[in-house]
């Protein structure tokens, strides 16, 4: 056995010293601003936490920000969604660029934005004004016709669920053009404005005939349209069995 008063294991002396100090109050070690920003992107929930509350997320996210390239944003806003499957953060990366780099959110937008509450989230963020402006301004409006353009039906049926902002409030605010009758009158119903009940979506049309006469089998609508009526057993048990939760 070597001599051990000459071989000692060195315990602890080549580990760098902590450098910062984390929510609980124990040392950490500081990140750079894109490693910090990519963790927060991938783990941060912006809502309360233990040790760190929404509005402290949000002012880190927001300091971070300012700190990366436009290239590294997007990319984190794209992961984000992508691959951690948030939903606040990437909303909130996105309006974000749309105040540094509109060319580049509109590269990243159909990825991110990839549904309806996505959608409700971008312009409910962007027109907070936690990003520095209060309305959506015209390049960004553009892309949320384009996504209203692009959607089939069916997203558009599930994205008239939800509010503050609801899809009608959008609607309203960027005025998309309706590519034919049916379009045209899923947006009338949406926002309140006589329809063309034979224009409308079938999912839609099976839904106001239900509501009318309750007779065949229950539309294939979102469950909340349908928890919004008065059920019986029939229909709790089919809104049971298709729920996807």
């Amino acid at each position: 056995m070597a001599n051990r008063s000459l071989f000692q294991t060195l315990r602890g002396a080549l580990i760098p010293q902590s450098s910062a100090t984390n929510d609980a109050g124990a040392r950490a070690y500081s990140l750079s601003p894109k490693a910090a920003l990519a963790q927060l992107a991938a783990t941060g929930c912006l809502s309360h936490t233990y040790y760190a509350s929404q509005e402290v997320q949000l002012e880190r996210v927001m300091e971070l920000a300012v700190q990366v390239d436009t290239d590294f944003l997007a990319q984190t806003a794209l992961y984000s969604r992508r691959k951690g499957h948030m939903k606040d953060m990437p909303a909130l990366l996105c309006a974000v660029l749309a105040t540094r780099n509109l060319d580049r959110l509109a590269e990243i937008f159909p990825q991110v934005i990839d549904n309806g509450k996505m959608l409700r989230n971008f312009v409910q963020i962007l027109r907070s004004g936690a990003t520095g402006r209060k309305s959506l301004g015209s390049a960004p409006k553009r892309l949320v016709r384009q996504w209203l353009e692009r959607a089939t039906e069916r997203q558009l049926v599930q994205a008239s669920i939800g509010n503050d902002p609801s899809l009608a409030d959008i609607v309203k605010m960027v005025h998309p053009r309706p590519a034919d009758a049916g379009r045209q009158a899923f947006y009338a119903w949406l926002i309140g404005k006589p329809w063309d009940p034979q224009a409308l979506p079938e999912s839609l049309r099976a839904f106001e005939a239900w509501k009318t006469n309750r007779e065949g089998e229950v539309p294939d609508v979102p469950f909340q349209m349908l928890t919004a009526q008065d059920l019986g057993e029939t229909e709790w048990s089919s809104i049971a069995a298709n729920a996807s939760w």
